[in-house]
């Protein structure tokens, strides 16, 4: 399953979804994670129209499962949820490289409630996709 940050600088979750520049993807399994890419988007964001920073940003999320932000509005939040992906706030001391440990340990054992859910709904679509071939 795919996994989204933002950060500016790859290590931290220091960004708001609406003005990040950058936003780091990653594929997670059971074997371990992998760096996908980097998302970057241009220009001055604190002063773009909510509308030209918001819609490619939320485009080039919706392939992943799990969002991690410093913090999202609540309107975005909300139309990212209904498709389908989870977002998670991260606290100040979430470190990247830990959360994918973190999501790692959870496909091989206990997940708490909401990441359990995430990560059922995502095997659920990968079995389905399976299924079609």
């Amino acid at each position: 399953m795919k996994v989204a940050f933002t950060s500016s600088d790859g290590t931290h979750i220091d960004t708001h979804f609406g003005v990040a520049k950058e936003i780091d993807v990653y594929e997670v399994s059971k074997d371990g994670f992998n760096f996908v890419e980097t998302l970057t988007f241009e220009g001055d964001l604190e002063k773009a129209e909510h509308e030209d920073k918001i819609t490619p940003k939320m485009a080039a999320v919706l392939d992943c499962k799990i969002v991690y932000v410093k913090a999202i509005g609540t309107p975005v939040g909300n139309q990212l949820m209904k498709q389908g992906v989870t977002l998670v706030r991260a606290q100040e001391y979430d470190r990247i490289p830990d959360i994918l440990n973190m999501l790692v340990k959870s496909l091989n054992g206990d997940a708490p409630p909401r990441l359990r859910r995430a990560l059922l709904e995502a095997e659920n679509n990968f079995a389905y996709a399976i299924d079609e071939e």
